[in-house]
This record gives structure tokens, C-alpha cells and sequence, in this order.
């Protein structure tokens, strides 16, 4: 029998609910408002709850004994949890159920923390009546649950990395030395991204090209990697554990060295190449923000550069005096927050009619690293740094506190009013008018030789890959995690992971942690030979389907439904099916069903019949 007809089979019938319902105070989150006792003396008269606890955190590990011991002692057979978000403890709650001998997904959870505590502090018995009615929203929904078990789907034990930056590489490494297979693809002719030109990097003042070489030698010569560059993802299509990828090559190799030329090529003899992955981490990373015409002067003074322009030059200017474009200089100023942060009226727009409001979080160290190193090689040049604020977060402190002992000069101007730049006068090639916050506002002109502009980063341009995978954007355009804390590097799209500055703005260190977070989260479902997932998804009825197509039309997942041709009656006719590995539960395709044939697993109308009852029902609670 195949996933999709398991999907529209009917679950079979459980027995008469015995409910078990688990209230948590939550160290005084929850109680200092609700009324958790007199709560609990209410649900007890509920129907079919059949024990009803408070204790003051369900999440420790004696809460969650009490639940499995009730399970097993009280003959439970569904469980509610009132507690806090379920994006912090429904796994735990659902483990716990399991440990029990209970079907998990026979519970339901209650968050009358955020829902209830947090937002109602101010009126108690409002917050208690609205913890009951929502406590009794999920009884009646249990009074329609059913066993469910999760999808298993076959699974394509090898991963693609998107990007051959420092974050691929670095994922590519860590998932070779977990024993998974890896396709990595490059867009570029070499790897190591723009990291392999940086001259030294922070805060170990490593080279850049160094780096790449040991990341690289990792890679290049494992058997369990293959690398292509000069190539680009032309189509992807299927779901986690199946997705089914053609990758178009360049007119000569395959595979490419790293950026300083070592390791094997090995040449490919087609221009198509198309593989089957379990996972895919985005590792493709961002671009340096550039200037627009005029902007702080640049492209019309020749003696304003970006800071990766200035950052080669000092690499290879022998000792003695500091030339540009062989001039000496005297004067030198680093401008932060090019590109980032930017003040809407302020500053332009972008070509998408957005402003960069986000900080890129690097540049600060970086600015500080090269005003330092240029102050030590270079200790009669007078160096002037503009700021807004100095993010040198973590232990690049330190950066600060050496320039400034240095005698880097710092200028703090505010965001609504940027330094100005203008030509110079007597000998100087510039000079920036700035109003000076260190000195209470005074207006300050310093004439310079050279500006360097500390430029953001902005995301790399991947429409297609967006359009293909369905990923998500965030409103800096850069790829956009399902949790910053709890599930940092995972996306929305199931087995679609994100390495380093796809996903925002990082420092080196950042970003090789963030690939190697990707990696292990991408190596868990190659671990076996299915890939196992959440149940919650659309069943259809075939009794019921007469085949309108109206749910094809709503449904916003390719290939989460498709049309069959059947027989009904012995006669042709066109039915609907589920693609459990392809559809996201959202009930778009329910709303719009004429004959009420498809429903959600583990959210049936049913069960929102009953739960609309259950907030609507008046239920007082006697203090």
C-alpha cells in the first residue's frame, strides 16, 4: 500500500477517553496570575478528565514522571499539558506521553503563559476564566483524537551543499567526517569564496588563503565528496529524504582546486549532472555592499575606497611610507555603517525600495583590525575612525581598547546626521564635515589623503533557488530560520538547511559555526534508511472526492496534491491524493472543499468543532 493511500485511510476508533490534564505554575510565571489551583478544581468536573495535577514546573523531570506514572497507574489514554509556549516543550511533553506507553499524539498542549499569564498580568480572574476556557478548547478536542503515526518516507542517504565558500567547505567537511556522502556545487571556477583574498582575518590574524587551504583539504581529495564547479542548480523538486536535483556544469571541469591552486581536478564529460539528496544546506552566502555613485564620495574621489580594496593594498605595501596610487599619505579615516543600518529618509533606498536597517555585525572589528594594523605599520599616520556605535561584540573588545591606546582618533556622529564628504583643500584630497556626539555636538572638519568605507553585507542574489525550494525570506532578504534560539539553523522547507551568511550578516568564527550546527542537523535524517515525520497532514475521503480540482487550485505546495484517474462505479473519473512527503498541514485545501472530503490529521473539523464549543462554553471558575 502506498504513503498516499495510507494518508486517506481512515484511523481506527480509540476507546472512551480517560484525560489526564497537567498544570504548570511555572515558577510563579504562570500563578503569580492564574489561579492555577482553583483552575484545577474546575477541569476536574470536566468531562471524561479523569485526573487533573498542578505542579510547579511540568517541564523538570519530576513533572514529567508524574505524567508517565498517571498514564500507567490511572489508565490515561490522552493528555493535556497547560504550561508555556509548545514551541519550548511539546517534544518534551509528547516524549513524556510516549515514555508512558500513549500514543504522543493522543496530547495536546496549552499555552496559558504567553497566552494567558503574560498578556492578561493586569487582570487575574480574566486570565484564569480565559486559562479554563482554552484548558477546555483542548478536552474537546481530545474527545475526537485518534492514534496517529508518523510518516516514514525512503530516504537518499546523501547531501548537497549549496556554495563553496568557507561555510560549504566547512559543512562539506563536517558531514564527510560523519560518513555522509556530499555534493557540493560552486557557482565560481575556484572555492573558498571571498575569504581566500582576505589577507589576514580575526582575531587569530590567520590568512585568508590559509584557511581555505585547510578547509579545502578536507574536502578535495574525500572520497565521500564530490565537487562541481562552474555549475549551478537548474531544477530541484521532492521533499526531505527525496529531493531530486539537476545540476548544469560549465564547458570545462567538474571539479576545481581551491583558491591557491592545489588539490585534483577531475574532469567531467557532460554538461548535466542530476542527483538524489536526503538534505540541502544553503551555503551561498553574501556580497559586499556596494556604494552608489556619489555616495560618501565614491566613484568621483579616487581617494575613497571600500574597506576590501584598502584591506589588499596595506597587505602588499612594503614598510615606509603609506602611498595611494603613489601619493603619500598623512590622513587617513574609516567611515562605519556604509550600507547597514541605514535611516529610512535618510538615507537612499535600495533597488527593491527597501533601506538596509540591519547592522552586518563584522565591520567594526574588521575597521578596527586594519585602523590597528595600519596605526603599528605605519605609526606616523594620523588615523581617524567615524562611528556610530562600536559593535566589537565578544572577545574583538579587545580591538577597541588597542586602537584606541594607538591613538585612533574616534568621531561619533548620529545616524540622522551622517559625516559629509567633500573635496579637499590645501593638499588634502578630502574632507569630512561630521558633528561630533564625544564633544557634545561640535561641528568638526578633517581633512584626509584617504577614506575607507566600512561596507555591510547585503544577501547574495539566489531568486531562482528561493523560487525552486520555496525558501524563506526575511525582511533583510536574507534567508530566514524558523527560530533564532531554538532551531537556529533549520528552515520552514523541511531537510533545507542554512550555513553562514545566507542567512545574515557574520564574522568567520560565526560562520563556521553555523555551517557545522547545519551539518550535524543535516546529517540526523541521513542516519537512516526513512526519514520519519510529523502525521499533521491533509487526508482525503475518496467516498466523498468528486473530483473538482478546487483543493489543486489553493494548494500553494507543489505536488502535495495530484489528481489520480479512477474508476467510481466502473466508471472514469478523477480523484485526489495526499503527497505526505510535500504537504504542510495548513488546511487550505479543507476550507475550499465542497463535500468536506479532505480533512487534516490530528486537526479534523471536527476537532475545531469542538474546540470553538469548548472556548465558547461559559465555565466560571470559583476561587
Amino acid at each position: 500500500m502506498s504513503e498516499q493511500e495510507q494518508s486517506s485511510k481512515p484511523e481506527p476508533k480509540s476507546e472512551k477517553p480517560r484525560i489526564g490534564v497537567y498544570i504548570c505554575r511555572c515558577g510563579g510565571n504562570i500563578s503569580d496570575v492564574v489561579d492555577t489551583s482553583a483552575l484545577a478544581e474546575r477541569v476536574k468536573c470536566l468531562d471524561d478528565v479523569a485526573a487533573c495535577k498542578v505542579e510547579t514546573f511540568m517541564c523538570s523531570d519530576p513533572g514529567q514522571a508524574t505524567i508517565v506514572e498517571d498514564i500507567q497507574k490511572e489508565g490515561l489514554n490522552r493528555v493535556v499539558v497547560a504550561s508555556c509556549s509548545p514551541f519550548l516543550h511539546e517534544l518534551t511533553f509528547r516524549t513524556a506521553v510516549q515514555r508512558g506507553g500513549l500514543n504522543p499524539f493522543l496530547y495536546e498542549h496549552v499555552n496559558i503563559r504567553e497566552q494567558g499569564s503574560w498578556a492578561h498580568k493586569h487582570d487575574p480572574a480574566g486570565a484564569t476564566s480565559k486559562a479554563l476556557r482554552m484548558i477546555n478548547a483542548a478536552v474537546g478536542k481530545l474527545h475526537h483524537a485518534e492514534p496517529l503515526e508518523r510518516i516514514r518516507i525512503g530516504n537518499h542517504r546523501q547531501a548537497l551543499v549549496v556554495g563553496g565558500g568557507i561555510a560549504g567547505l566547512k559543512a562539506a567537511a563536517e558531514l564527510a567526517g560523519k560518513g555522509v556522502p556530499v555534493i557540493l556545487v560552486e557557482q565560481a571556477p575556484s572555492l573558498g569564496g571571498r575569504v581566500a583574498s582576505l589577507a589576514r582575518t580575526f582575531p587569530h590574524e590567520d590568512e585568508g588563503a590559509e584557511l581555505v587551504r585547510n578547509l579545502a583539504a578536507h574536502v578535495t581529495d574525500h572520497p565521500l565528496v564530490r565537487i562541481f564547479t562552474r555549475a549551478r542548480i537548474e531544477t530541484v523538486s521532492g521533499f526531505i529524504g527525496n529531493f531530486d536535483v539537476k545540476i548544469a556544469v560549465g564547458p570545462s571541469e567538474g571539479t576545481s582546486a581551491p583558491a591557491d591552486g592545489q588539490g585534483t581536478v577531475e574532469p567531467v564529460n557532460t554538461t548535466e549532472v542530476r542527483v538524489s539528496v536526503g538534505t540541502v544546506i544553503m551555503a551561498t552566502g553574501a556580497d559586499p555592499y556596494m556604494p552608489a555613485k556619489g555616495e560618501y564620495g565614491f566613484a568621483e574621489q579616487a581617494a575613497v575606497v571600500p574597506l576590501a580594496d584598502f584591506l589588499r593594498h596595506l597587505a602588499a605595501l612594503p614598510n615606509g611610507d603609506f602611498t595611494w596610487n603613489g601619493k603619500r599619505v598623512r590622513n587617513v579615516g574609516f567611515l562605519h555603517c556604509v550600507g547597514s543600518r541605514q535611516v529610512e529618509g535618510v538615507n537612499p533606498p535600495q533597488p527593491d525600495g527597501k533601506i538596509n536597517d540591519y547592522c552586518s555585525r563584522y565591520c567594526c572589528t574588521a575597521i578596527l583590525q586594519q585602523a590597528l594594523t595600519l596605526k603599528q605599520r605605519f605609526p606616523n599616520v594620523n588615523v581617524f575612525d567615524f562611528y556610530r556605535d562600536i559593535r566589537t561584540y565578544g572577545r574583538h573588545e579587545d580591538y577597541y581598547t588597542r586602537s584606541s591606546a594607538a591613538g585612533v582618533v574616534f568621531l561619533r556622529y548620529h545616524g540622522d546626521e551622517p559625516p559629509v564628504v567633500e573635496p579637499g583643500e590645501n593638499g588634502s584630497a578630502l574632507k569630512v564635515r561630521v558633528k561630533d556626539w564625544l564633544t557634545f555636538g561640535e561641528e568638526v572638519e578633517v581633512p584626509l589623503d584617504l577614506l575607507v568605507l566600512g561596507v555591510g553585507l547585503v544577501p547574495h542574489g539566489i531568486p531562482e533557488l528561493i523560487d525552486l525550494l520555496k525558501l524563506p525570506v526575511g525582511a533583510d532578504r536574507f534567508l530566514q530560520e524558523v527560530h533564532p534560539k531554538l532551531r537556529p539553523v533549520e528552515t520552514a522547507v523541511n531537510g533545507v538547511l542554512l550555513a553562514g551568511t545566507s542567512q545574515a550578516p557574520m564574522n568567520i568564527e560565526e560562520t563556521l559555526s553555523a555551517a557545522a550546527a547545519a551539518a550535524v542537523k543535516a546529517a540526523i535524517p541521513l542516519s537512516h534508511d526513512a526519514v520519519e515525520l510529523d502525521p499533521f497532514v491533509a487526508q482525503v475521503d475518496l467516498e466523498k472526492c468528486n473530483g473538482c480540482e478546487r483543493c489543486l487550485d489553493e494548494c500553494a505546495y507543489t505536488g502535495a496534491l495530484f489528481k489520480e484517474n479512477v474508476q467510481v462505479g466502473g466508471e472514469p473519473a478523477v480523484q485526489v491524493r495526499v503527497n505526505p512527503g510535500l504537504c504542510f498541514g495548513c488546511g487550505a485545501c479543507v476550507a475550499v472543499c465542497p463535500t468536506r472530503a479532505i480533512d487534516l490529521k490530528g486537526w479534523t473539523l471536527g476537532q475545531f468543532d469542538a474546540m470553538v464549543d469548548g472556548l465558547a462554553e461559559a465555565l466560571p471558575v470559583e476561587g
